[in-house]
């Protein structure tokens, strides 16, 4: 299914109507009538965030201000989400941005990971795309909305030979080619957005879905886990994790990673369906533990009776 209506998102995301009505009027998402699987990823991003009680002003405005600080098309998919009280701050480039202010932020979680000393990260000034790019840009994703496939990927190739790295045209262009099955070029370009930014978490979890499809599950299960090591709480990307490592024949690494989505998402039938193969898994984890102490549990060692003679 490539296209979802208004009572399929509600159904998967177990949404109210006036729920939906509300983030439209807030100008969080623009009205439509049908959604497309990435506008899934930001509704439940936003569902997400609205069950924490971040206020709705707050969220549209560092949306608004990561788009124009970053040009970014959509920063709640291109961008790791990541709050501060009642504001947004965003995952980018190697930094911790906070849009509103336009600051760098020292990112304590990141520095743990390095020894408490120093971050991991070298903040670099923060370098939107050429203004001729970012029209292209928005023109491309606009082309694409209405379904002219053809002019999308031309305007996404004429913005990588000026602007080769601006990693979400690469994604953007990338996912085209992917649904026309162009494997191969979908896995350059999806890497081509790693290169140019490490800390893009969608740019692995795309690369991760593409080298599945070309049954290459090794090379997805790292894609997937460097989008987990960078956004932990990447539901996406545990669920298809999990089935990497089922397909793998490694049930025990499969039920951490569903057990680690349905913590992040526990509503909907994708959730549903986590349960169940957790539910399998146990099942079957307790028979296999069965049957291995049937087999190799030693007899008890018989004793020689001493009779008189």
């Amino acid at each position: 299914m490539n296209s979802f209506g208004r009572r399929d998102v509600l159904r998967i995301l177990q949404i109210s109507a006036h729920q939906l009505q509300g983030w439209e009027r807030a100008g969080l998402i623009p009205q439509q009538q049908t959604y497309s699987f990435q506008d899934l990823g930001q509704l439940r991003t936003l569902r997400a965030l609205r069950e924490e009680d971040v206020p709705a002003a707050s969220i549209r405005d560092s949306i608004l201000a990561m788009k124009a600080v970053a040009g970014m098309a959509n920063p709640l998919l291109e961008a790791c989400v990541v709050r501060t009280g009642t504001r947004l701050v965003f995952r980018h480039c190697g930094a911790m941005v906070d849009p509103i202010r336009r600051q760098l932020l020292f990112d304590f979680e990141r520095a743990g990971e390095g020894n408490g000393a120093a971050p991991v990260w070298n903040p670099e000034p923060l370098r939107a795309p050429a203004r001729d790019a970012h029209d292209r840009f928005l023109t491309a994703v606009q082309a694409e909305e209405a379904g002219d496939k053809q002019r999308a990927i031309e305007l996404y190739e004429q913005i990588g030979e000026t602007e080769p790295a601006f990693a979400a045209a690469c994604i953007n262009l990338g996912t085209l080619h992917f649904h026309q099955r162009q494997y191969g070029r979908a896995e350059e370009l999806y890497r081509r957005a790693t290169e140019v930014d490490p800390h893009y978490v969608l740019a692995y979890f795309d690369l991760g879905n593409v080298l599945d499809e070309l049954e290459r599950l090794d090379e997805a299960i790292t894609a997937y886990r460097k989008a987990i090591a960078l956004a932990p709480r990447y539901a996406d990307a545990h669920y298809n994790l999990a089935l990497a490592y089922e397909r793998k024949g490694q049930p025990r690494l499969a039920l951490r990673h569903w057990q680690a989505y349905i913590k992040i998402d526990n509503r909907g039938p994708w959730a549903d369906h986590a349960r169940g193969q957790i539910a399998k898994l146990l099942s079957r984890e307790s028979l296999a533990i069965v049957a291995r102490a049937e087999r190799f549990v030693p007899r008890a060692k018989s004793t020689a009776a001493l009779g008189a003679v």
